[in-house]
């Protein structure tokens, strides 16, 4: 007697999540509304801030109004004000008009009212098969749309106000600028369950693994104003002991002690220039030049402020891997969640100040697409990995950046791109014929090239070490001026997406130079066809090839160049007309080119 196996489930309509995929009853493909406290939170708190100010500006007046014999010469005062001119408010008192203006406040309250709740019901929002999108507006309706095949990470952010009220704030990071797509506000629990559905969606996992015991959805929360109070509670709780993990994931394996990261931000360049405005000032106001005073003293007190915000938002750092990515999460007031799927980190740069270099600190910071405006000022929180750690956290987190490189590899990277030159240098370095281009640091003036990732390699006072996958270039370039033509060097520039890592490396051997360019571009073709990490969990339901089978993505590749596909042949390939050898090119010439086209 045969079983046959039992039928996948098919979904309730077109573009609907597979029920086997999703856990929260948000991510059904139907469209829903966001918490129902969301208008509190985005427009009411600044309504609340406008009463104070004018309670607090017309308090002897109400005093006057409501409560007389605590304000008995407010009256008197009334009456002048009228004579020279007075305003509405002495209007108001002066001819009784309080029933009046208690129904024009009461109406201009219910306009607001009713224009938030209006807003709130039609800012919606669904997650289907295919893509996260938001309808908002009144007037001017507006709906934006996140591909999960293109999503770049997803945040989630828990502002002080919020968390007390068990909410929490989803962002998901789409490839383009001003791209994000933010759902404020969800219940947190809703937020935590959706953002594990958007990444399991757009991991193109197909397993029922991911779905509870008989894949069904996570059940509903309890009535919000019943469990309100254990909800601040908890929430209370979580800013003393530490903010709560989202999900059931690993510890981080890096632990930032407070007394290091206050003394990271003291031994700055930053700092230094700080105490020099300082001494400026002192020595200035005892001269007799006060000017100073109005000059350099708010420009102190804002420093200041960013110095405590900068030190506030790294507490209760940590990085630990999770099945979908990187998750880091930072902040003590504001607790931000950020997980960046695999293949989404374009540039790795590893740094250590001058003044670092005693302590052994080193900090760590990426490009990636943040899906910002250039304009926006936190856009730098979302590209530090590591505030401030030791070569150890750094090899750590290396390790969850890039995990395709092998651990000889990367101890390699340590001992000689971070603390190198050493006798066994592997680097290929300055030329000592152009020491006088780099003085300081020619030594140290390098690169390497590896199957996976290309480093870039200089600095002396602030040591730099830049990785870059190759399968995440988008361009290579060699560039030479007229000094560099006199010494035969010339510059090279990995191009990726914009960030604080600057892939750029001055007085490279011109002939080393020009290898460099052929094996990367072989190099990044060879990687983008192995790269998997589109949907980074297919592997996890592809079935391995037999021996000697193409892979996929060549055999693709392959018919869109009329290769025929197939097991690869014994000899080589020729593709198309063969092209002759290229020569070297003239002085001064610009070679530029991207991975997998010709050089130009």
């Amino acid at each position: 007697m045969s079983t046959l196996p039992p039928p996948e489930p098919t979904p309730a309509g077109p573009g609907v999540p597979p029920p086997q995929l999703v856990r929260s009853p948000l991510s059904d493909g139907e469209w829903h509304r966001l918490h129902p406290l969301t208008p509190l939170l985005r427009g009411g708190l600044f309504l609340i801030v406008v009463i104070g100010i004018v309670f607090a500006n017309l308090r002897d007046r109400l005093l006057y109004i409501f409560l007389p014999w605590l304000a008995p010469g407010v009256g008197d005062e009334v009456v002048e004000w009228e004579q020279v001119g007075g305003d509405p408010v002495d209007f108001i008192i002066a001819n009784n008009l309080y029933v009046l203006a208690g129904v024009a406040v009461l109406a201009v309250l219910i306009v607001l009212v009713a224009v938030f709740y209006t807003s709130w019901r039609f800012h919606t929002f669904r997650i289907t098969e295919d893509d996260v999108e938001v309808r908002s507006g009144i007037l001017f309706r507006t709906q934006r749309r996140a591909p999960l095949d293109r999503v770049q990470g997803v945040n989630l952010t828990r502002p002080m106000i919020a968390r007390l009220l068990g909410m929490a704030k989803l962002e998901v990071v789409g490839a383009g600028t001003d791209a994000n797509v933010k759902l404020e506000y969800l219940s947190t629990a809703n937020a935590e369950a959706v953002r594990a559905d958007i990444l399991r969606l757009a991991s193109g996992r197909r397993l029922a693994m991911t779905a509870g015991p008989g894949g069904a959805a996570a059940p509903r929360q309890a009535g919000r104003v019943a469990s309100l109070s254990q909800t601040v509670g908890r929430e209370i709780t979580g800013l003393i002991e530490g903010p709560e993990a989202p999900v059931a994931e690993r510890e981080s394996v890096v632990h930032i002690p407070v007394g290091r990261l206050v003394a990271s931000h003291v031994l700055s360049a930053s700092t230094l220039g700080l105490l020099f405005a300082v001494v400026a000032i002192v020595i200035g106001v005892s001269q007799g030049v006060t000017w100073l005073l109005l000059g350099f003293v708010p420009a102190i007190i804002g420093f200041g402020a960013y110095w405590v915000r900068s030190i506030v938002r790294s507490l209760r750092y940590s990085i630990a891997p999770t099945p979908d990515g990187v998750r880091i999460t930072f902040g003590l007031f504001t607790t931000i969640t950020e997980i960046v799927p695999p293949g989404r980190v374009h540039a790795v740069e590893v740094t250590q100040g001058v003044f670092w270099r005693p302590a052994g600190w080193w900090t760590i910071r990426i490009n990636r697409l943040t899906g910002r405006s250039a304009a926006d000022s936190t856009t730098d929180q979302f590209t530090t990995v590591l505030p401030v750690g030791t070569a150890a956290d750094v090899e750590r987190v290396l390790r969850l950046l890039q995990p395709s490189l092998p651990d000889d590899e990367r101890a390699l990277i340590v001992r000689q791109g971070m603390f190198g030159p050493t006798d066994d240098d592997t680097f290929t370095n300055t030329p000592k014929r152009a020491w006088w281009i780099r003085p300081f640091s020619y030594r140290r003036n390098g690169f390497r090239l590896t199957d996976d990732v290309l480093l870039m390699r200089r600095g002396v006072v602030w040591r730099k070490l830049v990785i870059l996958p190759l399968a995440r270039l988008q361009s290579f370039g060699l560039y030479q001026g007229p000094l560099d033509r006199a010494s035969r060097v010339t510059n090279v520039r990995a191009h990726v997406v914009t960030g604080p890592v600057s892939p750029f490396l001055a007085a490279v051997d011109r002939d080393s130079a020009l290898a460099l360019f052929d094996d990367v571009a072989r190099g990044s073709v060879r990687a983008t066809l192995a790269d998997r990490t589109h949907r980074w969990a297919e592997d996890e339901t592809v079935p391995t090839p037999p021996p000697g089978a193409v892979p996929a993505a060549l055999v693709s590749t392959a018919r869109d160049l009329d290769v025929p596909a197939g097991p690869p042949p014994a000899g080589p390939v020729t593709v198309g007309t063969a092209a002759p050898p290229v020569p070297p090119p003239p002085a001064g010439y610009t070679v530029a080119a991207e991975p997998g086209k010709d050089r130009a």
